[in-house]
């Protein structure tokens, strides 16, 4: 967030802010509506919902109504995507005269700050309403319809946008609102219609939304280990029909089941004719004559309960929307709030629109390699997972094999761990060894917490630590003087050297969606606060992300310290909360936070001061943080960490391979892989020691604690909000040239 000497809660004092949501409807954006109202009133701004988008803009009257702090309470938790104000496609706005209208209405109401949520048509719609503000002024008051005074209050409008679009097609940002959530409705279809086809021996072809941007069938076909995929930016090559069959046969003669192939629904061909769903069925059956299902998934991509990514981020776009907006100037040209990595930062809003224009430009002369970029020896090499089990990692060891197997290298599995390693517990394992994989909770390869030697680890801490006990061990025995990395895998997310670990945002969500059905579960009843109990060990990860993802009240955790005294303030705020409209309550504990407030202790404390107000209820989510079938985010982040690991290890061997023996001692030949805010970085696992706090297994810093105030103010705490942190107005162009690592494209 951008850096302001002002109080943040007198930013907004005299101000007014107007949130709409305009086009196609986006799971997250309720989150995104939430955070831009809530943030809003903390800064002391009057706040405005815009309903039914432009069009209610447009129309006025009960369309543009204030919006209060209950507006907006359990919107989170609803099981809906979309979004709570209704969104519309409006033709009236794109003509002047409609325009002129929207800006009567923003002036009577005293409104000069705009935040949209919507697509690049939505997005370009307010730049232009910006542009001819001015203008649209002028006409206004030789009609009459407004006076000086209010020409003079409303002398220019500012203008924020934040995308959200199941398509992840805008320029600018690694993810849009609503991408994650579309990415978890087409995985379960895929994970449901994978059972029954490997029963049958069965080809199944999935047709996935997007439009012009082949991003949900990409990811989709990384995180379901599809046979092959097409896209609109990369158009197959000629006589791909043949290379189709016989990789399709191939993969049937190796004793796989199951084919999987997914569609984008702007497929085409390099001559630019359309590729339907359709047309591939016909080709396999009349080609191979293999059994063919067709599936075209359609709207059910839109529905659904938003992700817990998609919550988060919606929160984070939120805030910097509402910053952007009130640090604006009249010079300030129109931003839009994007995610690089894992940073929120702002871009000119009208670069962004136009580098999404160019793309389609390239597509439709068919530029595909400018499309694109505006969007060794023989080796053993092993692979052990260490620790307890996560989703996610299975994707990983898929990926780093099959990489490995393309550079050539032979692959080996160590089954349970250190142990295995050992005892000699390794073997070969092929290509087809690990189909499947991807989907698969847990650790196929086995784990165990024995610290005996390393070579290629997809861990939690316990690993992170024997890495660094290995590294200090070269020095007696040459046998570990050879290339080393670790990768993050952890639900705790408690691995220093990276913001996310391999199987967190699987546990995140499943804590996000137990968090919702037990606040669904006291419908009809009276007022009722949850105390519920997270994993993470010493680490606060877990219980921060899902309190700002499931709207609670208060997520004690160790990291940061609290005292009997500010129980008691949590208590108070809660009692008075709970004597307005709000009828719910939700507060999150670390599993370790406090050796003596225990969960016992905690909902004893808010039964006895809830009397007459609330009563009380408490969970210990345990063990099911760590089961079931990873999200697509840890599918494909696992998926990316393997392979970039396994060519890093590649290109490390090149460098160390001298006369026939390797020999690695050097402090970057042992690193630990891990997304640190932009970019995925390979950091020597000595130089992370300094960062660890090792008797609690954590790093000593955290990002994700910043967003704790956040939570704090969305629960209606007036507490200081840190926005020191200065998030520069970029350029799109520029930030392309340098193309970072992204978070998920």
């Amino acid at each position: 967030m951008s850096h302001t000497s002002m109080d943040p809660t007198k930013m907004g004092v005299g101000r007014s802010i107007a949130v709409l949501t305009s086009g196609g409807d986006a799971q997250g954006m309720n989150a995104a509506v939430r955070a831009t109202v809530r943030v809003g009133l903390y800064t002391g701004a009057k706040v405005y919902f815009v309903h039914e988008g432009y069009q209610g803009l447009v129309d006025g009257g009960d369309n543009i109504r204030p919006a209060t702090w209950e507006s907006v309470s359990m919107i989170l938790s609803q099981c809906q995507g979309g979004t709570v104000i209704g969104s519309a496609r409006c033709m009236d706005f794109r003509g002047r005269e409609g325009r002129t209208k929207a800006a009567l209405n923003l002036v009577k109401l005293g409104i000069t700050n705009l935040c949209v949520i919507g697509g690049d048509g939505s997005l370009t719609g307010a730049n232009q309403f910006r542009t001819e503000w001015s203008t649209l002024l002028i006409d206004l008051l030789k009609a009459g319809k407004i006076t000086k005074e209010e020409a003079k209050r409303s002398s220019h409008l500012n203008i924020v946008g934040m995308v959200g679009s199941i398509d992840n097609d805008f320029c600018g940002t690694d993810m849009t609102i609503g991408t994650d959530s579309a990415l978890h409705r087409i995985i379960e279809v895929v994970d449901a219609i994978t059972t029954t086809a490997q029963s049958h021996q069965r080809t199944f072809i999935l047709e996935v939304m997007g439009r012009h941007c082949g991003y949900l069938a990409l990811v989709t076909a990384l995180s379901c280990g599809a046979d092959w995929v097409f896209v609109p930016e990369m158009p197959p090559e000629e006589g791909w029909e043949e290379h189709l069959c016989r990789r399709l046969a191939n993969q049937r003669a190796r004793g796989c089941r199951l084919n999987v192939i997914i569609v984008a629904e702007g497929a085409m061909s390099r001559d630019g004719n359309a590729i339907s769903s359709e047309d591939i069925k016909k080709l396999v059956e009349k080609s191979l004559g293999f059994d063919t299902r067709t599936t075209v998934l359609g709207h059910v991509q839109r529905g659904g309960t938003p992700s817990a990514f998609d919550r988060i981020l919606g929160s984070r776009m939120g805030v910097e929307a509402v910053m952007a907006l009130l640090e604006a100037t009249p010079e300030t040209p129109a931003c839009v709030v994007s995610l690089s990595g894992n940073q929120a930062v702002r871009l000119p809003l009208m670069e962004c629109v136009q580098v999404t224009k160019d793309v389609t430009t390239a597509m439709a002369e068919r530029r595909w390699e400018d499309a694109i970029k505006l969007r060794g020896n023989n080796i053993n090499v092993a692979i052990l997972n260490v620790g307890a089990p996560c989703a996610g990692m299975n994707a990983a060891v898929r990926s780093a094999v099959r990489i490995g197997i393309i550079q050539g290298h032979n692959m080996l599995a160590v089954h349970d761990g250190f142990e295995g390693l050992a005892h000699g517990n390794i073997e070969p394992i092929t290509w087809t060894g690990v189909s499947g994989w991807t989907g698969k909770g847990g650790s196929e390869l086995g784990t165990k917490r024995l610290m005996i030697i390393l070579l290629y680890v997809t861990p939690v801490f316990t690993a992170y630590v024997g890495g660094l006990e290995l590294v200090t061990a070269r020095e007696k025995y040459e046998e570990l003087c050879i290339p080393m990395v670790v990768i993050p895998a952890t639900v705790s997310n408690n691995v220093p050297g990276s913001d996310f670990s391999i199987g967190a945002d699987t546990a995140l969500n499943t804590i996000t969606s137990t968090c919702d059905r037990i606040k669904q579960s006291a419908a009809g009843t009276k007022r009722r606060v949850f105390i519920i109990e997270t994993m993470g060990g010493y680490c606060g990860y877990l219980a921060t992300m899902a309190g700002l993802a499931a709207g609670a009240d208060a997520a004690y955790i160790y990291e940061d310290k609290f005292s009997i005294r500010d129980l008691e303030t949590n208590v108070e705020h809660l009692v008075q909360k709970m004597k307005t409209d709000v009828k719910r309550g939700l507060i999150l504990r670390n599993e370790n936070c406090n050796a003596n407030y225990t969960t016992d202790f905690i909902f004893a404390l808010y039964s006895e001061e809830g009397k007459g107000v609330f009563d009380c209820r408490k969970n210990i989510l345990g063990h099911m943080q760590q089961g079931g079938t990873p999200t697509p985010f840890d599918r494909n982040f696992g998926t990316k960490m393997g392979s970039k690991a396994v060519l890093w290890i590649t290109e490390k061997l090149k460098e160390v391979y001298r006369h026939g023996r390797i020999f690695a001692n050097t402090p970057d030949s042992a690193c630990l892989l891990g997304m640190r805010k932009r970019a995925l970085t390979f950091q020597p696992l000595a130089d992370l020691k300094d960062q660890t706090d090792f008797e609690h297994r954590i790093p000593k810093t955290s990002w994700w604690l910043k967003l704790r105030p956040i939570m704090k103010i969305l629960a209606k705490y007036n507490i200081p909000l840190d926005t020191s942190e200065h998030a520069h107005m970029e350029h799109v162009i520029k930030k392309k040239l340098s193309v970072p690592e992204p978070l998920m494209k």
